[in-house]
């Protein structure tokens, strides 16, 4: 498998690594058996932790709250930019908690990520940052001698935001990178409506692709308002921000459930009579269905008989005929220009 552009530019400039390596943001898997061995390597993406695991003289470490962080421990800490602005802040403040004296701090992205304005952010925080080179559509940025940050705390970058929907009413936590970050996204409020509108059956839940816990704190919250026994939603995301919001907001909210980082469906295990999902088509800046085409192709695995998968999705995307193929008959809920409502109930 090909490199992403920004882990190719990085090779190019190798000579850039000295001493103790710390790379922020790997978004592939190919990368470190074309480096030399040692050092760290940190991504959200928990399917790329998994298949990094085992890199000989590597530490891999899962995020931003990774216990095995340690403070002034590397020499060179390479920045790979990430899709948010936001983001890029965060993880420049992680790479300088990382840094040990005299530090040298690597920037690299492409320019379609936003690597022009991203400098910007850079030298706010290194102002003698030049650039290396540009190759790639990409463009790598060096500093040396960055000033190390004393303190580092993901807790310190999480944001509370309230939202209403159908007369319930959340506290919900966000990070830097999370998806909706601050509001509650129109396709979100789509699928909320429905479960208001035609409830789901009774028994545990299992949210695919969960972000920050909206659909399993508001499902405990519509229940509760009705009358109705309590609700267990457990969740799965990929992105390591969104496991930690998902948890603050199920224990704000008095949410029963577990919070669990899966690529996929892979680290989950045994069937749940309702799945629920708002999942993504964007993998970075670009699109990408392949994820939620392999959840539908293994959903039916984790589906109890008659069971019920009900998903939002932009009305563009061609997930209908898949649903109908993998796990039955499908019905659309509701529908308008931007957004659609599946639900498909598996076969006996």
């Amino acid at each position: 498998m090909s490199l992403p552009n920004s882990h190719e530019a990085l090779l190019r400039n190798r000579q850039l690594l000295q001493g103790r390596v710390a790379l922020l943001g790997m978004a592939a898997t190919g990368l470190l058996a074309d480096l030399p061995a040692g050092g760290m390597a940190m991504s959200e993406h928990a399917g790329v932790c998994a298949s990094l695991a085992g890199q000989a003289g590597w530490q891999i470490c899962f995020g931003y709250d990774d216990p095995a962080l340690a403070a002034g421990a590397f020499d060179t800490l390479v920045v790979f930019l990430p899709k948010a602005r936001a983001e890029l802040d965060l993880r420049l403040a992680l790479a300088r908690w990382l840094a040990a004296a005299g530090a040298r701090l690597v920037l690299v992205g492409e320019k379609k990520e936003g690597i022009a304005g991203a400098v910007k952010q850079l030298k706010a925080v290194a102002p003698g940052a030049t650039k290396v080179d540009s190759a790639r559509h990409c463009q790598v940025w060096c500093a040396g001698q960055i000033e190390p940050l004393p303190e580092f705390s993901l807790e310190q970058w999480m944001s509370w935001t309230g939202i209403d929907c159908k007369a319930v009413h959340l506290e919900v936590a966000g990070l830097p990178g999370i998806f909706s970050l601050g509001e509650l996204d129109e396709g979100t409020r789509m699928l909320l409506e429905t479960l208001d509108e035609n409830p789901l059956r009774s028994g545990p839940v299992l949210d695919f692709a969960c972000g920050a816990g909206v659909l399993g704190a508001w499902l405990h919250r519509w229940h509760e308002q009705q009358n109705q026994p309590r609700v267990t939603v457990d969740g799965i995301d990929v992105q390591s921000q969104a496991v930690v919001c998902a948890r603050a907001t199920y224990e704000r909210n008095g949410v029963s459930g577990r919070i669990l980082a899966s690529d996929g469906l892979s680290a989950v295990e045994g069937t749940w009579p309702v799945i629920l999902s708002n999942p993504p088509f964007h993998t970075g800046v670009r699109t990408d269905m392949s994820m939620t085409e392999r959840f539908l192709r293994e959903v039916g695995r984790h589906l109890a008989p008659g069971g019920e998968v009900r998903l939002v999705a932009n009305s563009f995307l061609p997930y209908e005929p898949l649903m109908k193929r993998c796990i039955g008959p499908v019905e659309r809920l509701r529908e308008d220009r931007r957004f659609s409502v599946y639900r498909a109930f598996r076969r006996s």
